[in-house]
């Protein structure tokens, strides 16, 4: 008896537009990296010769594994319609590392080469954390409801996607507007465009020419990228190794940063993988958080300090048709790009209005999974757990002014932006159970809420006993009272059963 071998393309047509999508999501993280660590003082030697080839080896890894993934998805479920998980830099985490890790090292050390080894070390740790977290990955995926998972993950790519993006897009109104409708109609509309060219492929040659052609881009840029430009070699470092020592011993205080943001993204890979998962695509929570967490080891022992993460453009990706091409042509990119120093001359060439409407279609379609993929009934769900972002986004973006600031508007704003993807699961899943009339489940997740709140994982800005006390108070209070309705229920199921043996 033969078995018949599915026939899965390394590559097909519409990896292209996949490609483009995920290429460029990495390549705004990266430019973020360059432009920041060149900003605060460190050397371009060490940003281009190390952090960038570091961070390089962490996406190509990744890239590879996931493409390998769904090939193994593909044969065991004898389909070619699967897709693979985009992967690669996590970018609110990134930010905690730039900000909240390797600048405070800067600042004590005052010496650019040992705050790189302390926030090497501090990545290794936190992608070693993940690794160890997966093992509880398939467990949380039965416990959280697809609403709640779901409902967070589109708050942020409401916000700092989609959102982010359309307002970068219009930063450039004439181009903008132009690329964003060659992407609705290509992508959304599914229309077929001049001479067959993927609709972004499309959109970036337009786009970028139109942008030149009207002025909006400056060809001194260019002159700036290209000097950047020559051979770093992808080679491993014995740094990370150095940084452990620097770390526990005069940069302990780095734990408490480092914890709630890898619970974090741990939560992000399974909040991006139980969304392929909506899609049709069933991949193992538990491989894909060892994976990310291996990933982002393996950077650091290259020298890359950031941690990685599957990405929420793999629903985006999914809408696209794409394979496992785009995942492997990504990964072979990103190789070169960093090896030859070409992350800063591409990104001078393509303005980031030209890219921008990419990342809002796959922030449209994330929004609109997190919908479709949920009964009419788990909508309420949805949206209050899609909520606490929205206040995560706009103490994102005032920055360290954000609690005076937005004091103004509401004393609110900033503790329910505190630990935001905490948040929105935990008030999304109390919704479910409440809609499911689940009040014992409904005050498990209440407690649960407590306790983060009372360590500081939410409406806090930092880990401490106590550190949002009255939040704790709160949802131990709501969980007193959702107790009482399931106890209430309870009585009434046992009162009920005599009645149905009597009448039988």
């Amino acid at each position: 008896m033969s078995t018949k071998t599915v026939n899965y393309p390394w590559y097909r047509r519409e990896d292209t537009d996949a490609f483009f999508a995920l290429f460029q999501n990495n390549l705004a993280n990266f430019v973020i990296i360059i432009v920041t660590m060149l900003g605060m003082g460190f050397p371009a030697s060490l940003v281009f010769g190390k952090v960038i080839p570091g961070a390089a080896a962490a996406v190509v890894f990744g890239n590879l594994y996931y493409a390998f993934m769904a090939r193994r998805l593909a044969a065991k479920e004898n389909r070619t319609d699967v897709t693979a998980l985009s992967y690669g830099i996590s970018t609110p985490v990134m930010f905690v590392f730039l900000f909240g890790v390797l600048l405070p090292a800067y600042t004590l050390t005052g010496d650019a080469e040992l705050a790189w080894k302390i926030a090497l070390a501090a990545c290794f740790i936190s992608g070693l954390i993940e690794f160890l977290a997966s093992f509880t990955g398939k467990w949380l995926q039965r416990v959280l409801p697809r609403a709640a998972m779901l409902g967070a993950l589109a708050g942020v790519a409401l916000t700092f996607i989609a959102g982010e993006m359309l307002f970068t897009t219009l930063e450039m109104p004439v181009v903008g507007l132009f690329v964003l409708v060659v992407i609705l109609v290509g992508l959304v509309g599914k229309v077929t465009l001049p001479f067959k060219i993927p609709a972004s492929l499309f959109a970036i040659i337009a786009g970028t020419g139109l942008a030149f052609a009207l002025g909006y881009a400056d060809t001194g840029a260019i002159q700036n990228g290209l000097a950047n430009l020559g051979f770093y070699p992808v080679l491993p470092s014995l740094a990370v190794f150095e940084g452990f020592g620097l770390l526990f011993t005069g940069m302990i205080a780095l734990l408490a940063v480092i914890l709630p943001i890898t619970i974090y993204n741990a939560i992000e890979t399974m909040n991006n993988v139980e969304a392929m998962k909506a899609e049709g695509d069933s991949y193992d929570v538990r491989e894909c958080q060892a994976v990310d967490g291996t990933g982002t080891m393996i950077g650091a022992l290259f020298g890359g300090l950031f941690p990685t993460t599957v990405y929420i453009a793999s629903v985006g990706a999914k809408w696209m048709k794409a394979g496992r091409g785009y995942s492997i042509l990504n990964a072979a990119v990103f190789f070169l790009a960093a090896s030859f120093g070409l992350i800063g001359a591409l990104a001078a060439v393509i303005p980031v209005a030209v890219v921008a409407p990419i990342l809002v279609f796959v922030g449209i379609s994330m929004v609109s999974a997190a919908f479709g993929k949920n009964e009419t009934k788990y909508y309420p769900a949805v949206a209050i757990a899609m909520l606490p972002y929205f206040a995560n986004y706009l103490m994102t973006r005032f920055g360290n002014d954000a609690g005076s600031v937005l004091q103004e508007i509401s004393g609110g704003i900033v503790p329910l932006g505190e630990g935001a993807m905490f948040t929105g699961i935990l008030l999304g899943a109390i919704t479910v159970a409440i809609i499911d009339h689940d009040f014992k489940k409904a005050a498990v997740f209440s407690c649960t809420a407590g306790i983060l709140s009372f360590f500081g994982l939410m409406h806090a800005s930092g880990l401490a006993v106590g550190a949002a006390s009255d939040y704790a108070l709160g949802y131990f209070l709501v969980a007193g009272f959702l107790g009482a309705f399931a106890l209430k229920e309870t009585k009434l199921s046992a009162g009920e059963q005599p009645v149905s043996r009597r009448a039988a």
